[in-house]
């Protein structure tokens, strides 16, 4: 049957839903979860000009709201974590359906600026929340031969969505139907909300074992809105202003001190002290620079086919929509290697595409834009579906499933932070080159330098670790209370303790 997180339940007779246990169910509550503000996420650049024009908006104030979306996003799954503990999965499920829903109606009838950033930052919050009350239900609850498909259609359903953004964006903005959008995302999310209320079990009910955790959720609230808000004031201010340098360094110091409470907490919201050893942290290091990098890729070949070649929206959704290709490939070899211990070497293999595809972004010009595009296109989607995903499920793997939700929450916490601060920080650096087009070529160059570096810190760090290729034990990691992954400590190739392992 299709149940939450938590270990704790209320006695009682359980009812039955008609849709619990139904695994198509349980995939399609997912990906209507997380879809919908997914493929959004992408798709507002395209949609940028038409957006300013018709909610007299500044592009500071189109940034901002994608900011704070992201930052909803982010903060969401925090805040999910800690309610989860308290609050039946399946009421929390319905009801950031609904929260969605109302923020996409919230989109689609703004009359101004101000309303519009209120949709946005609702629909992220809630699904940062669905993240963490839909998703490890899917893994975990349908036994050791479903997951690898599992983690296939995860894989299709966050980077697959991401790489569809473009094209829709593009499709959208030529049929000027922006506020369409959002009334179909609505649609969806209401579908979402009634599969929900007959997908899980009516007895799946959290009993209270914890108070609100008021060392994390706040400090969390402004380790996301802070630094999401400063990079968008880069489209007001500038690199040098004084709003942007103070939101950003009191930002990130909130997050220094979110992370650090929950490594000495006894009792942490997230389990960051279970995942500070050498495998977890090598995928949540994959996954942050493949992550940042893809995103702001996609960026730069949007600024570059929009503002140089002069492509319309939907030539340049189509020619990006390559990136489908690449992501389906990547999910179809996910799938065979996450039983086997080929998923680390994967996930490096990914950071490498990626790398390669930012090299391939180096050969743009007017004439040849669109080839290049497509080509790099395909192979940021498979980048970012064998890079990402396999690193995600490194990390999730690494600890107890029973803990998968709150681990989620973290890795997704510290993923969107790079993703998101990074690629509107390119994207607003371009254009302060010497063109536009040499701009896109040295963010292209910078993001480069950053998947080589990234990956060779990161391979260090699992080579000292000593870690040995090992398949996965995936029937232990189902059972709730050991990881899958025998993981070393850090370093522990090279510690004169003799490398002994962590404790789960």
């Amino acid at each position: 049957m299709l149940t939450g997180q938590s270990q704790h339940r209320l006695p009682g007779p359980v009812a039955t839903r008609p849709l619990a246990g139904s695994y198509p169910a349980a995939v399609a509550i997912a990906l209507l979860a997380l879809s919908p503000f997914i493929v959004l996420s992408t798709a507002t650049q395209l949609l940028q000009t038409e957006l300013m024009s018709d909610l007299a908006a500044s592009t500071f104030g189109v940034e901002l709201a994608g900011a704070l979306a992201n930052a909803g996003y982010a903060f969401g799954a925090v805040l999910a974590a800690d309610l989860i503990r308290r609050v039946p999965t399946r009421w929390l499920y319905v009801g950031c359906e609904f929260a969605f829903a109302a923020g996409s109606v919230v989109c689609a009838t703004s009359g101004g600026l101000a309303q519009f950033v209120v949709g946005r930052t609702l629909q992220g919050l809630a699904t940062g929340m669905l993240l963490v009350a839909a998703l490890p239900p899917l893994v975990t609850r349908f036994g050791v031969g479903r997951l690898p498909l599992t983690a296939a259609f995860v894989n299709l359903g966050l980077f697959g969505m991401v790489t569809l953004g473009p094209f829709v964006g593009g499709v959208i903005a030529t049929a000027h139907a922006w506020r369409w959008l959002y009334v179909g995302t609505a649609v969806l999310a209401l579908i979402g909300a009634a599969l929900g209320v007959f997908g899980f079990d009516a007895g799946d009910e959290a009993a209270p074992r914890s108070g609100f955790d008021w060392s994390a959720v706040p400090v969390a609230a402004a380790a996301t809105v802070l630094p999401f808000t400063a990079v968008a004031w880069v489209a007001r201010g500038g690199f040098a202003s004084p709003v942007f340098l103070t939101l950003l360094v009191v930002g990130t110091v909130f997050l220094g001190v979110l992370l650090l409470r929950q490594y000495r907490k006894p009792e942490p919201l997230m389990p960051l002290k279970l995942i500070t050893h050498t495998m977890p942290l090598t995928g949540v290091g994959i996954a942050m620079v493949a992550g940042a990098a893809v995103t702001a890729l996609v960026e730069l070949s949007v600024l570059y086919l929009t503002k140089v070649t002069r492509a319309t929206p939907l030539v340049c959704g189509s020619v990006l929509a390559t990136q489908v290709l690449g992501v389906i490939v990547a999910a179809w070899l996910f799938k065979r290697l996450l039983p086997t211990r080929w998923l680390p070497a994967y996930a490096f293999v990914g950071l490498a595409v990626v790398a390669i595809g930012s090299s391939v972004l180096l050969l743009l010009s007017p004439d040849d834009a669109l080839a290049v595009t497509a080509i790099a296109g395909l192979l940021l989607g498979f980048g970012a579906g064998a890079g990402v995903a396999p690193a995600l499920f490194m990390a999730g793997l690494s600890a107890p499933s029973n803990r998968l939700g709150p681990t989620f929450a973290l890795v997704e916490l510290l993923r969107s932070e790079a993703a998101f601060l990074v690629a509107p920080v390119v994207a607003q650096a371009a254009p302060l080159a010497a063109s536009l087009a040499d701009g896109v070529r040295l963010g292209a160059l910078s993001l480069l330098g950053m998947c080589l570096a990234g990956g060779g810190v990161l391979l260090v760090l699992l080579l000292l670790g000593g870690v040995r290729p090992h398949a996965p034990d995936l029937p232990r990691w189902i059972d709730g209370e050991e990881p899958a992954y025998d993981s070393p400590r850090i370093a522990a190739a090279v510690r004169d303790d003799g490398g002994e392992h962590r404790l789960a």
